[in-house]
């Protein structure tokens, strides 16, 4: 065990709990506003209107929570390939 696998054990466990710990919060956020939207969308459709399909403020909310989970998500998973890099690294 060479101080490379440390460091790269280290970067990946700090990058999963940080990824973690910061795309949980949007990806909270984002399902909330999805359930909304649905909800809107049932209400509309028993109402028997027509839904305006144009860009809403919840809609521009909900491609920015979704690009912030995924940004962060991305950094979790590249922390999960440093710390089996740092397994695999002899």
């Amino acid at each position: 065990m060479g101080a490379i696998n440390l460091a790269l054990w280290g970067a990946g466990i700090a990058l999963i709990v940080i990824g973690y710990a910061r795309a949980r919060r949007p990806w909270s956020r984002y399902q909330a506003l999805k359930d909304q939207e649905a909800n809107v969308a049932r209400y509309e459709s028993w109402r028997g209107g027509v839904r305006d399909r144009s860009t809403t403020g919840a809609s521009v909310a909900m491609d920015m929570a979704r690009r912030e989970a995924r940004m962060w998500g991305a950094a979790a998973i590249v922390g999960f390939v440093l710390v089996f890099a740092g397994f695999a690294i002899r």
